[in-house]
């Protein structure tokens, strides 16, 4: 937002920033005295928020005040919260430009100007959440697969990046450059597109063409969307402050993570940090990098969009202490695994949380991103880690200028809210202290048949013994004590070796759903460069494997140097996609098999993957283990499970020095310079390229450039709401509900889930109905989330869960009963029978009504339903806030009350008197056709709230605003 008046109260503490004349900015650590020095770092970013914005309206400065004493009024205020940003994506982000698009028309029908309806907010929608997968192909192939399909088979151990001793040809495919690859010829510096699925032709590493099913998807995505993505389109042309990244250009909280995120915002030479709040569950990603975010629903979102500060609760600021050395056996997915389940453990739901201690500085930015994607683990609202020397490392190999960085860590410093491990400096009081060792967090591995069974490495040896003697279950393999120490020898390739029990035979490293994060990866592949270079080797006879999630992997191991190292211990690219995890492994050799089965031998399978089902892997295979991908690689050279690595070495090196585990790890220290210097830069500067060039579907996209969007009526994606019908430049009395039927009497616990519109639209559903009337087929339904541009889906799907149980009807069905006809109808068919005869309608419900995600359409649909108020015993908090923000009132029974004790049938006809003058949580009287009367709450909080429901809900308000 633009800098407030000259009229602010703390104009005084706006300062020049050192060294930067030019620079300005609130100098909130002035105030207060040590009682800044001690807010926690997230709640200093709260308190510069409402100074900054403080216009003795919507932020006054007793909300600063409140926010400055944190230490006794968190649980107890609600305060202000004005963010620097919001972030959208399609699904969510689609209802608000309608809603925006809808104002225009409203202001311009009302005299107003249109051309000055514009987000107040900077606001980013990112267009990723269309695609549906109507085509899907898994073909793995034993070696690398260029083009998803079949393939001849190439010869073993073929290395996609050594020279051949033949010449083989290509394939065929045409995506080739340079023609076939010849012995002691290949093209020189490795280079590869980053996409999101690209397949490389394994003998030139070289992009080929995009797999056939990926190439359809897409299309199927522009043709479906047409309609959705014209008016994103439409959006990004005739709207100010707001940007549009198009579809294929990366995820939401990509996006923000590595492109949007500034960390310290400035607007004309203003300077102030940068927060943000989105409708995308992963916004809470940016904390990881000292911005302070969280995601919230539509309406509130629309709100911030507008220049509407969000409310919330004074919350608690748990501190994370993290201390001591990690394990140098511990990967980044052990730490923050470990992190998570302390904090679970520690009760944070609904807090904040903050990381300090001598520990933090040993987590590389995405260990902390990581760590702050994981808050719905463990129920908070926020993980935030203050900006240090690490977030600024990091910054500068994503090619933030240097100027800049200097800018941002002059002012993060000059207003206290950069973190240093100097011991003198004194940490924020918190809440409460929860305290991590990083020392005790060790790796582990899983198995041996269930992934559930966790094994510490260090015990591994031990373990694999004990499983020996077991009987046979989910662990034991009941082998006679007299046959564990067994071996049978085996001819191959003209050597002879020894099999036994726990000999490893599969090794598998796959970077898909649970080891994404790129140190584990980097971390095999340097240990790989570490065993080559000590002169270990991995027995030939082992199916070794790589498969990487995507060529973004394959990228940054070729780039950082370590892929030909991977290559020359046998783990070779095999394709992207699903391969040993889901039993897609190439056959042991026979004369392996026949060794395993003559000695009945318990032999292993060791992969990075999800799944180590029994015998999953192959038929021989009966001991299967889940590792990090630099395990998979160590257990490999050793050849066996049964090792101690602590004081067993792996193999034998050059000039037969034994080589241990410790010899070749690498150490964190190498892996956050390999990863920041290599995967970071890449990823940002590809991610820059694709933002700055666009997407060429998107680029040749024609969109209107009107004013007014040019509504089609026959559109079923995008159609005017009807939210600004009764738009008035002054606030009217709240009028009365009188002789309101109860369209839905509900219990306990309804969720947003059972009143939103959410998943596919059932063939039997009132929205059906009203697609085949404009003459779609079921094929082209699409679902509600992309169709929540269009209020008449949307309106027809609320309550439409088959799970909502209306004590009306007695079972769980979306079905009510239209009482003056006495017919049973969808709820959809009900609303609409009872505003075509002019009655208002009412929600009965019981305790915590509105559980679950926010959802903007769970009180959006209610209301185009007709609902004027609902009645329940107790809401939830979010929700309550969303039904005040579109005009519907939620309404208390008195404590000890409900409906049961009041004698309601549901079946009476109920009014509601509203005096003239709203006050805060007073009470109202509701009157019955029974001739009962009864009191209930009106949950009006403060002012505000009462405001924004006299103008008919947020979007009203700030609507008049433009009259």
């Amino acid at each position: 937002m633009d800098p407030p008046s000259a009229g602010s109260p703390y104009q005084p503490v706006i300062e020049a920033l050192e060294n930067h004349p030019q620079k300005k900015f609130y100098n909130v650590s002035k105030l207060g005295g040590t009682k800044y020095d001690t807010l926690p770092y997230s709640i200093r970013v709260l308190f510069e928020s409402s100074v900054r914005n403080c216009d003795g309206f919507l932020v006054k400065e007793t909300d600063a005040m409140n926010i400055l004493d944190w230490k006794t009024k968190q649980n107890h205020v609600e305060v202000p919260f004005c963010p620097a940003r919001v972030v959208l994506q399609d699904f969510t982000g689609i209802p608000a430009m309608v809603d925006f698009a809808a104002m225009r028309e409203a202001v311009r029908n009302a005299g107003g100007d249109p051309v000055k309806v514009n987000p107040a907010c900077p606001t980013d929608l990112t267009v990723d959440h269309s695609l549906q997968i109507d085509f899907s192909k898994c073909a793995i192939q034993n070696a690398p697969n260029p083009g998803g399909g079949e393939v001849p088979k190439p010869p073993a151990r073929l290395s996609p990046l050594r020279a051949q001793p033949r010449k083989v040809p290509c394939r065929g495919q045409g995506g080739c450059r340079g023609g076939p690859c010849e012995s002691g010829r290949h093209p020189a510096p490795f280079s590869a597109q980053i996409e999101n699925t690209p397949i490389l032709c394994p003998f030139h590493l070289q992009p080929v063409p995009e797999p056939e099913t990926v190439l359809k998807n897409q299309e199927m995505e522009f043709g479906r969307n047409r309609e959705r993505l014209q008016f994103f389109k439409w959006s990004s042309k005739v709207f100010k402050n707001i940007s549009i990244i198009p579809p294929e250009t990366g995820t939401a909280h990509q996006v923000n993570l590595e492109y949007l995120s500034k960390v310290v915002f400035e607007v004309k030479d203003l300077l102030y940090p940068d927060s943000v709040v989105g409708t995308d569950s992963h916004t809470t990603m940016v904390n990881g990098l000292g911005i302070l975010g969280w995601g919230v629903g539509g309406i509130e979102t629309e709100a911030v969009m507008l220049g509407m500060p969000l409310t919330l609760t004074l919350p608690e600021v748990v501190g994370c202490e993290l201390t001591g050395t990690v394990s140098p056996f511990a990967t980044s997915i052990d730490i923050v695994l470990s992190i998570t389940k302390h904090l679970r453990q520690a009760e944070v739901a609904g807090k904040f949380v903050e990381f300090f201690g001598s520990g933090v500085s040993q987590l590389s930015v995405a260990d902390r991103t990581t760590i702050a994607n994981m808050c719905p683990e463990y129920g908070a609202i926020l993980s935030f880690f203050p900006v240090d020397n690490v977030t600024l490392k990091h910054l500068k190999h994503t090619g933030l200028d240097k100027a800049k960085l200097e800018v941002m860590e002059a002012y993060l410093k000059a207003v206290k809210l950069f973190r240093n491990d100097e011991s003198s400096s004194r940490e924020p009081d918190y809440s409460q202290v929860v305290q991590v060792s990083l020392s005790s967090i060790i790796p582990y591995v899983s198995g041996p048949k269930r992934s559930q069974d966790r094994v510490a490495v260090n015990n591994m040896k031990s373990d694999f013994q004990a499983c020996l003697n077991e009987k046979c279950g989910v662990k034991g393999f009941q082998i006679a004590a007299e046959k564990q120490e067994d071996t049978v020898p085996v001819q191959y390739e003209g050597n002879e070796y020894k099999l036994s029990h726990g000999c490893v035979v599969i090794a598998a490293v796959i970077s898909c759903t649970n080891n994404c994060n790129p140190s584990v990866m980097l971390a095999a592949g340097l240990l790989a460069k570490k065993a080559v270079e000590a002169g270990l080797v991995v027995k030939p006879y082992i199916r070794t494997s790589l498969s990487p999630g995507s060529g973004m992997v394959t990228h940054y191991l070729s780039s950082s140097g370590v892929l030909p190292y991977l290559s020359k211990l046998g783990f070779e690219v095999v394709g992207y996609g699903c391969s040993t995890c889901v039993g897609n492994t190439a056959p042991l050799p026979e004369a392996i098999r026949n060794a395993i089965k003559q000695g009945d031998i318990v032999a292993c399978g060791v992969l990075s993957g999800t799944k180590n089902f029994e015998g999953r892997l192959c038929d021989c295979v009966r001991a299967n283990y889940l590792a990090s991908p630099p395990l998979v690689v160590a257990y490999a050279i050793a050849g066996t499970v049964r090792i101690d690595f602590e004081t067993e070495p792996l193999g034998i090196g050059f000039n037969g020095k034994s080589i241990y585990l410790r010899d070749i790890w690498p150490t964190r220290k190498e892996l956050h310079t390999v990863e920041e210097e290599y995967v970071i830069s890449s990823m940002f500067k590809e991610l820059k390229e694709k933002m700055e060039k666009g997407n060429k579907r998107w680029n040749l996209l024609e969109a209107p450039e009107s004013t007014l969007f040019p509504w089609d009526s026959k559109s079923t994606y995008i159609r005017c709401p009807s939210f600004f019908d009764k738009l008035a430049k002054e606030p009217v009395a709240p009028q009365p509900v009188e002789n309101a039927h109860v369209l839905l009497y509900l219990g306990d616990s309804v969720t947003t889930d059972h009143i939103s519109p959410a998943g596919s639209i059932a063939r039997s559903s009132a929205a059906a109905k009203y697609l085949t009337s404009k003459g779609l087929t079921p094929r082209e339904f699409n679902s509600y989330g992309a169709r929540r541009g269009n209020d008449a889906v949307m309106t027809r799907g609320t309550f439409a869960n088959i799970k909502l149980l209306n004590k009306f009807i007695g079972k769980p069905a979306p079905k009510t009963i239209h009482f003056p006809s006495g017919q049973t109808l969808d709820v959809f068919e009900a609303a609409e029978l009872y505003q075509k005869e002019g009655i208002p309608v009412i929600i009965l419900a019981g305790k915590k009504y509105g559980l679950g995600s926010s959802r903007d359409w769970a009180a959006k649909g209610p209301f185009l339903l007709g609902v004027k108020a609902v009645l329940a015993e107790s809401f939830e908090k979010v929700h309550r806030s969303q039904l005040i923000g579109i005009g519907i009132a939620p309404l208390q029974f008195r404590p000890g009350e409900n409906p049961s004790t009041l004698g309601l049938t549901g079946k009476e006809q109920f009014s509601i008197l509203f005096p003239p003058e709203l006050s805060p949580r007073m009470t109202l009287d509701v009157k019955t056709s029974t001739g009962k009367v009864f009191s209930v709450i009106a949950l009006f909080e403060n002012n505000m709230e009462i405001t924004l429901y006299k103008y008919g809900g947020s979007l009203n308000f700030v609507a008049r605003r433009f009259l």
